[in-house]
């Protein structure tokens, strides 16, 4: 498989370091392509050196994703981008050097290792030699009855447990179908599609302006899931059309106010996958492991989608920049206050905080324009408390010492940054709501935690 060299320009690292980066995060996009790449080779590699008994199974899976890469490489490309292979191969690899990993189809376990499945790569050549309607017969290993294609979906089977092998057969046309005994489970041709045994991932999609984005709605897929997440389970065709109407609202508004975003969310963001409610509010997050996917629990309205957006592709964009750059020295233990958790923080942790707050401020910035009343003066207060916040933060990661060279620059150029947004007016009554928010948050981390 083929690998591209990546170097960022002194440009794109000044204007990343600035809270943007517009089309040039397309960079990062392509470096963490090639990073999925190398992972899954090294699981390849880890498995004949290690002697593992899955060995030969695994270079065989390789050797047909490699096969479907030469003969339509748009699909392969899509199924190795997938942010739950990318994940899958991090922790397989993981577990072969000895680490921890989860079994086939699950996210990370607390508890005992279990044992690496680097079989498992088979069903990432299946998916691409389905999506290519390259003929093919794989073994993929079976996780708890059922068998994840990623992109594509899920079969569920009556019979088949951990440990077991099904048999995916794919014809030129690039129907399929997947058996374990006298089980058979047939993949639609639409993969979106619901079928006796089979659950599509779904998908969604949105334009605005001239811009569209193509998202999978992907509740299927485990490995998109980063580590201590709860899934929403298998959504219902309402909920699932819901989540198609939040992202119409939500990118119409990106796309209308907030263009530069819009445009980085359209090039990262690949994966949405569903969480469990929280007992309050909303929860996202993102994970090193799964680049490209935004794991959260069903927003209140639009709004709240695409500030969640805003947010998470800020954590997309310094975790791909980190793979090529590093920004810290080396964990000495020292924790710190912030101002948006309620647990003390690494300078590692500051920073990804501090980046992400930078783009909810300026997503506020922005949208104060274009509300009235009192959501004006809500959306105003937000911009103050996330823009003081950081700045906040900011202070902190220049006096920690903890900082490389790079980490230096990086965070003087989020500086300067706010130093412009410092000097704008905000009513007096956003202030007060700001302000008032903010010591209410120091005052209840002060009691959970003592001084900072």
């Amino acid at each position: 498989m083929n690998l591209g060299a990546h170097r960022l320009s002194e440009a794109v690292f000044r204007a990343l370091a600035a809270g943007g980066g517009g089309a040039a995060v397309r960079d990062l996009a392509a470096a963490q392509h090639s990073r999925n790449i190398l992972l899954i080779r090294g699981v390849v590699d880890a498995a004949a050196g290690t002697r593992h008994p899955q060995a030969d199974r695994t270079r065989r899976a390789y050797d047909l994703l490699a096969d479907v890469q030469a003969h339509a490489p748009a699909e392969a490309e899509a199924v190795i981008r997938h942010p739950g292979t990318g994940a899958w191969a991090r922790r397989t690899l993981r577990a072969l050097h000895g680490g921890a990993a989860a079994p086939d189809g699950g996210g990370p376990r607390p508890g005992p290792a279990v044992p690496a499945v680097p079989a498992g790569l088979a069903a990432v050549a299946a998916a691409a030699a389905i999506r290519a309607g390259v003929a093919a017969v794989v073994e993929v290993p079976v996780h708890e009855g059922t068998v994840a294609l990623p992109t594509l979906g899920r079969a569920v089977l009556a019979s088949g447990g951990d440990g077991d092998r099904a048999v995916v057969r794919v014809v030129p046309r690039g129907e399929a179908e997947i058996v374990v005994g006298d089980d058979r489970v047939r993949v639609p041709p639409d993969h979106r599609a619901e079928a006796p045994g089979w659950h599509g991932a779904r998908r969604l999609s949105a334009e605005a302006g001239g811009s569209r984005i193509e998202l999978l709605l992907d509740d299927v897929d485990s490995h998109c899931l980063p580590a201590a997440t709860t899934a929403a389970g298998r959504l219902t065709g309402a909920e699932a059309a819901r989540w198609q109407a939040l992202l119409n609202g939500a990118w119409e508004l990106l796309v209308k106010h907030h263009w530069t975003v819009a445009a980085e969310i359209g090039e990262i963001v690949r994966v949405l996958a569903p969480l469990a409610p929280p007992v309050a509010g909303q929860v996202s997050v993102s994970s090193r492991e799964t680049f490209g996917c935004v794991a959260l629990s069903a927003p209140e309205d639009d709004r709240v989608l695409a500030v969640t957006l805003a947010h998470e592709v800020q954590h997309a964009k310094l975790t791909a920049l980190l793979d090529l750059v590093p920004l810290t020295l080396p964990d000495t233990g020292a924790r710190y206050y912030a101002p948006w958790r309620d647990d003390p923080r690494p300078v590692s942790g500051l920073l990804q905080g501090v980046y992400a707050h930078l783009g909810v401020a300026g997503f506020w910035r922005r949208q104060r324009l274009h509300e009235h009343g009192n959501a004006a003066i809500r959306a105003n207060a937000e911009f103050v408390r996330w823009r003081d916040a950081a700045t906040e933060v900011v202070r902190t990661l220049t006096a920690s010492g903890a900082l490389t060279h790079e980490g230096t620059a990086f965070v003087s150029a989020m500086d300067r940054t706010l130093a412009g947004w410092r000097g704008e007016p905000v009513p007096d009554p956003a202030l007060g709501l700001a302000r008032r928010a903010a010591e209410r948050h120091r005052r209840h981390w002060r009691l959970r935690n003592g001084s900072p």
